[in-house]
């Protein structure tokens, strides 16, 4: 009688697990919800300013930024004296740039390598996402990816020995 309870009991277990109705392949356990707001959610925006001429204001776009929202990228090029609408990329690459770009493409470049990498690495989260289902929920990140990242540590040591100049690193812990 034990047995048969045991194997309704690992049947009904694999039905469960296979009636997810598809893969997580995320890879990521980001569930934090328990019920309580989030304070970091919540974006302060900038103190409302009257314009000095209201016909200089912009033309609302639905779905647009507003004058309120808050920018930390062009405020801290603002702060640090540059010029925050160089940000801005929708208008191409900017002539400045176009020395660094020629120089590092002189061996040729993939126009479409953004969705080529895009594609072979949902390829590779399907890949590695096949056996990841446990009873307790974990992040399966870095064991996806442990292959393809660095040992921040040998490669430290590996250009010291050289006799490169490395910056100070905290002891490895």
């Amino acid at each position: 009688m034990r047995t048969t309870h045991l194997v309704a009991l690992v049947a009904l277990a694999g039905l469960t697990a296979c009636s997810s109705g598809g893969r997580d392949i995320t890879l990521h356990n980001l569930k934090s919800y328990n019920g309580q707001p989030e304070e970091f959610s919540i974006a302060p925006v900038k103190p409302l300013v009257q314009p000095e001429n209201y016909s200089e204001l912009p033309t609302p776009t639905p779905g647009a930024g507003n004058r309120t929202d808050q920018n930390p990228k062009a405020d801290a090029v603002a702060a640090l004296g540059g010029n925050p609408a160089r940000l801005d990329a929708s208008g191409g690459v900017p002539s400045s740039d176009t020395a660094i770009i020629s120089r590092a493409s002189r061996y040729g470049r993939d126009g479409n390598v953004r969705q080529t990498l895009a594609s072979e690495d949902l390829e590779h989260r399907k890949r590695k996402s096949l056996f990841t289902w446990s009873i307790v929920p974990e992040d399966n990140y870095n064991r996806a990816y442990k292959r393809q990242s660095l040992d921040p540590y040998s490669w430290l040591f590996r250009y010291r020995k050289a006799g490169a100049q490395t910056p100070a690193a905290p002891p490895p812990g």
